[in-house]
């Protein structure tokens, strides 16, 4: 189809792989495709299509994928993000544009634009994955042990010690993480209402013995640092200083070369990607979404509970009272929730120990 535009005067080629009604015009196009555009920069300008954009042709030159409304899968988000990075001469740019409705409080579809909105949330992280430099971790034997080309040591690190877990980060990365990525729970940490360790210490381990039931405990956790330590160091907004390198990590810059397991799963993965959508929405979108997590809130689990008790005794003793359940900041109302958990499960346990001392007097 053969469209001027109104500003230039110029011809914009435009291929339709959507309207179906006319199948041999259809194949023609897909011929064309093939064969003239393929090979022609200027063989076609747009093309239009719904499945056929996921895996249905192969046009190198193309830099823009725009899509409408979220995908049913993040895995399409990556066949969708491979159409516009194949390397061509003259290619310097590509960019993946993801159109949703902006969630709106008026209207009784909030929650499905919350959720869309979230999606799309985690699209662009996961864009950002699959486009990031790749980097081999290694664990950092001592201060002397500084980093070759394209590795990253890391203290602390547990790197995979069997062929089944090395096979996985190899060939099952990417997949992995859309996988976690699509983790309803996992979407409401992308705005912070999540602890950081619980993200990464319960929810990714969770994830991974569920597809991956075959893998005993070191596994899993050898699997997990990948993830974590991947996923915030392609995230991580790197700065060079003279000869050094610096990466931004939980709000400070830290030196490459002093990388800690520790200080990593400190860190949200989604952290950035909720920073920047922050700077292109209104307040009161924020505010929606936000109250849309809260009232979906998972309940607590003993393994959270538990791992957040440290940090909930440490907030008391710098805020001098326990935390508030009804408080508008989302981390005192969580460490008020693991309190009451918490306090829930002494009242049972000393309950159960009264019952038993009671049957053994009787």
């Amino acid at each position: 189809i053969l469209i001027r535009r109104h500003d230039t005067g110029a011809i914009v080629r435009v291929a339709d792989l959507v309207d179906d009604a006319d199948q041999k015009k259809r194949a023609e196009t897909l011929h064309y495709l093939s064969t003239v555009a393929s090979k022609d920069r200027d063989g076609v300008d747009v093309i239009i299509a719904l499945g056929m954009a996921k895996e249905g042709f192969d046009w190198p030159f193309a830099e823009h994928a725009l899509t409408i409304g979220y995908r049913a899968s993040l895995t399409e988000v990556i066949q969708i993000i491979g159409r516009v990075t194949r390397d061509s001469p003259g290619k310097e740019h590509a960019q993946f544009t993801n159109l949703i409705a902006q969630p709106d409080a008026a209207t009784d579809e909030v929650k499905v634009s919350v959720n869309n909105m979230l999606k799309a949330i985690t699209a662009s992280l996961l864009m950002e994955q699959v486009l990031a430099q790749n980097f081999t971790f290694k664990t950092k034997a001592g201060n002397d042990d500084a980093n070759k080309p394209g590795e990253l040591k890391i203290k602390g690190f547990k790197e995979p010690t069997t062929k089944r877990v090395k096979q996985i980060v190899e060939t099952d990365l990417n997949d992995l993480k859309a996988t976690i990525l699509q983790d309803d729970t996992f979407a409401k940490a992308a705005a912070g209402s999540l602890d950081p360790e619980v993200t990464n210490k319960v929810l990714i381990p969770k994830i991974i013995r569920e597809r991956y039931p075959d893998l005993d405990e070191t596994q899993v956790e050898e699997l997990r640092q990948q993830v974590v330590v991947d996923s915030v160091i392609k995230n991580g907004e790197v700065r060079e200083v003279g000869d050094k390198r610096f990466i931004r990590m939980a709000e400070k810059f830290v030196n490459i070369d002093d990388l800690d397991i520790n200080l990593i799963d400190s860190v949200n993965p989604f952290q950035r990607a909720f920073e920047i959508m922050s700077k292109s929405v209104t307040t009161s979108v924020l505010r929606i979404i936000s109250d849309a997590i809260t009232a979906t809130r998972i309940e607590i689990s003993e393994e959270e509970a538990l791992l957040l008790w440290p940090k909930v005794q440490a907030w008391v003793k710098v805020n001098g009272r326990k935390p508030d359940v009804r408080s508008d900041d989302p981390t005192e109302k969580r460490y008020a929730e693991t309190l009451l958990f918490l306090q829930r499960k002494k009242q049972q346990h000393l309950a159960a120990q009264r019952a038993v001392q009671m049957d053994a007097q009787s």
